[in-house]
């Protein structure tokens, strides 16, 4: 492990130290903390291992002076399903803790997340009922799963983010994030969206507009030039390498996921992961705040 790796570990476990000091456990506290637990899940989402058989095996020979105990994979997967909310606590108490998280400008997009490709796999999922069949355009081709729905600020910090079946609308998805939080909103006036094509409807327009949050979108053929229209290509750009630090350096299409927590969970490890990175680059004056190429190996 890296200098680098353990700096960022021990930044981030004095910051879950400090956000949930006040919390007591009933009985015998767990042999590893929680604090532990959710900075053993980043690292692993950072080094790249898919599977916490050899995350674990890796961690008892090379982490122990950070990690005293190291449980089995039956009680490191269970801890870790149990911990989602608070992963999804620190996420957001890292974003707050940026100056990235008061940025007027969001971008927002879905990317697949496949959860099994075989139709046998299919039929005896516990997915089913949530995850469905989709189109991936980027890829021509059709998948099974879910699709991940991020709405982060230019410099790739995601202010929310959630798991939809792909045959729900995005538009529909992304206002159901937005009634879910409408703290997000309330104080940002002036905030500027900007999405694709996908996301056209003036009834979402009007829907965000009422919101304070302006739509930016690439006009159709058939349409005028839409305002701010010769900047969207290039600023679109950056979600799609926020969802390619994801996907390619982070695993996102490899999270081994079968159930509804396990899935949920395993995606948000690798959503905190990246946060952990730029929150931590941040603060460190990095020139590249979403780079993990310090941490990853």
């Amino acid at each position: 492990m890296t200098q680098d790796l353990n700096t960022l570990l021990t930044a981030l476990y004095v910051k879950i130290d400090d956000e949930i000091g006040g919390i007591r456990w009933m009985g015998r506290p767990p042999r590893l903390s929680d604090s532990e637990l959710v900075c053993l899940a980043v690292a692993q989402a950072v080094l790249g291992f898919h599977s916490e058989t050899r995350w674990l095996r890796f961690a008892r020979k090379h982490l122990t002076s950070m990690f005293p105990y190291i449980p089995q994979q039956s009680g490191y997967n269970k801890r870790l399903r149990a911990a989602l909310p608070l992963v999804k606590r620190i996420t957001r108490e890292l974003a707050t803790d940026t100056a990235f998280w008061f940025d007027d400008v969001w971008i927002t997009d879905s990317t697949p997340v496949e959860c099994g490709r075989s139709r046998p796999t299919v039929k005896r999922s516990q997915l089913a009922g949530w995850a469905g069949y989709g189109f991936c355009r980027s890829h021509s081709r059709w998948y099974w799963g879910l699709r991940l729905f991020l709405v982060c600020t230019p410099a790739g910090m995601p202010i929310t983010w959630a798991l939809a079946s792909p045959k729900i609308d995005e538009r529909e998805v992304l206002a159901a994030m937005l009634d879910r939080e409408p703290q997000l909103t309330a104080d940002r006036p002036g905030q500027l969206l900007i999405a694709d094509k996908g996301f056209a409807s003036k009834e979402f327009e009007s829907d965000l507009a009422s919101r304070g949050v302006t739509l930016l979108r690439p006009s159709f053929k058939r349409e005028k030039t839409r305002p701010g229209e010769p900047m969207l290509k290039s600023v679109r750009q950056l979600i799609e390498s926020v969802n390619d630090t994801l996907k390619g350096q982070l695993g996102l299409e490899q999270h081994g996921g079968r159930t509804f927590e396990g899935v949920a969970v395993r995606v948000a490890q690798r959503v905190l992961a990246m946060v952990t990175a730029i929150w931590h680059n941040h603060h460190t004056g990095a020139s590249t705040t979403r780079s993990l190429i310090a941490f990853d190996h």
